[in-house]
């Protein structure tokens, strides 16, 4: 019986996973995926325990059978359990149940009454004023099928008999039904920690919310999500000129799924990009060219002529604009608009800064989904621009620092950007759904994430 009312429950927490226009993530959650996260609820709560205790304990609002006092439940057997989705409002069950009354019976003694009854409700999926999904039962039916007691047929009459499965088709669903309600709160509860605040270090924090009402398809339910961050308490504008998904990919036959867009990834890059920061100094990293004005003297000469020999350097990498995500079928590539900043850091000159150039850096993506994270590993594709934005020496074709530069970025910056992307992008928290045996595919500006329902 639990596992019927969870999976009621758990068709609503389903629908809230997409975030349309903008960042964006689009969760797609199978039936079957549905099943399972109702049947772990039940067991981790004790829900039907709870139920049967809370149904042996006399209530005034409680009616009786007529003919038989001292009431109580005394078996509740595992439910068999139909579930369907209803399009365009939320999930159908049907419930077989089966249980034992047992009482004082009018006629004396004890008496027992094996009944079989079916349970019909359904349960709309919505959301609440704090952009969650919300669950709640919209009809509950109760069909008797058959009530046996354990009086020989001589001791009950077929008018008793009519007599008790009256009483028995009033009292059932006072008996039943509050467990849809009690269902759908434990679920509510799981809907609200799918929301919650994720913590995410010097970037602030992170929250999911629904971006529009959950949507029910035959076989899964679709959910739009937004994000929310915040810093110090103040919410981030992020960029709203990222790319989407220029359409959907089929939903894989039992498999949950995941769409996070081109525009999602680059908003969560984004958040992160102060950290990208980086001071790159003279025999800081193994394998770069020594980083003194004799260096920068080799490669243009005219600079040879106005800066002092063999004085230190300092580069300052700083991102100026968010960073783009492209993604197509075949690769994944993320640009960084960057400047980076020529320094003397010798404390005997006057020079300072020098120049400052803007790079536009293409690295290519790897993506792979950790302990519940989208990890995000990054290696320099190339420099699609390389161009002098400003200089205290004067001007000077900046060309010959290409290759340069490009080493610098190679073994030095993108190295220390994946060090900060290394706690990786935390995933919408799945009621019951792990996302360690996802398969991650790309599609036309965005991800997909396959989680075999086997797998759950």
């Amino acid at each position: 019986m639990p596992r019927i009312w969870c999976l009621l429950l758990l068709g609503g927490w389903l629908a809230v996973s997409q975030s349309a226009g903008g960042p964006g993530a689009i969760l797609r959650m199978d039936i079957g995926t549905i099943d399972h996260a109702v049947s772990t609820a039940l067991n981790e709560s004790n829900v039907l325990q709870k139920l049967v205790e809370e149904a042996t304990k006399k209530k005034s609002n409680m009616k009786p059978i007529k003919g038989i006092s001292r009431l109580k439940v005394t078996d509740l057997r595992p439910p068999e359990i139909s579930l369907t989705l209803s399009p365009g409002m939320g999930l159908f069950m049907a419930v077989l149940v089966r249980m034992t009354i047992a009482g004082r019976s009018f006629i004396g003694g004890n008496m027992e009454i094996k009944v079989a009854a079916n349970l019909t409700a359904s349960a709309r999926l919505a959301q609440n004023s704090q952009g969650c999904p919300w669950f709640s039962t919209k009809s509950c039916r109760i069909t008797l099928l058959s009530a046996k007691t354990n009086l020989p047929s001589n001791m009950l009459p077929q008018v008793v008999s009519k007599f008790l499965d009256s009483s028995l088709q009033k009292v059932l669903p006072s008996l039943l039904c509050p467990a849809v309600d009690a269902v759908l709160n434990l679920m509510n509860a799981k809907f609200t920690t799918m929301t919650s605040t994720i913590p995410l270090g010097i970037a602030g924090t992170l929250r999911y919310a629904l971006l529009n009402p959950p949507v029910t398809r035959e076989t899964f339910i679709q959910l739009d999500l937004r994000t929310i961050h915040k810093k110090e308490g103040e919410e981030v504008d992020l960029p709203a000129d990222q790319l989407s998904p220029t359409s959907l990919p089929p939903k894989r036959e039992a498999a949950t799924q995941l769409i996070l867009s081109a525009g999602f990834l680059g908003a969560e890059l984004s958040v992160m990009q102060a950290s990208f920061s980086l001071n790159i100094s003279n025999n800081m990293i193994l394998g770069l060219p020594p980083l003194v004005t004799t260096t920068l003297g080799a490669l243009i000469p005219e600079l040879s002529m106005v800066l002092p020999p063999s004085q230190p350097l300092v580069i300052e990498m700083r991102e100026t604009n968010p960073p783009l995500v492209t993604i197509t079928p075949d690769k994944s590539i993320v640009r960084l608009f960057s400047t980076a900043e020529f320094w003397v850091s010798s404390p005997d000159s006057d020079l300072g800064s020098l120049f400052v150039l803007d790079v536009h850096s293409d690295l290519r993506a790897h993506f792979a989904v950790v302990e519940e994270r989208l990890q995000l590993s990054l290696a320099l594709d190339s420099l699609s621009q390389v161009a002098l934005a400003s200089s205290s020496i004067g001007t000077f074709d900046e060309l010959p620092l290409n290759r340069v530069l490009a080493d610098i970025i190679h073994v030095a910056y993108v190295p220390s950007i994946n060090r900060a992307l290394r706690g990786g992008v935390p995933l919408p928290p799945l009621l019951g759904t792990p996302y360690r045996q996802a398969e991650v595919g790309r599609l036309q500006n965005g991800l997909v994430l396959d989680v075999p329902v086997a797998e759950i």
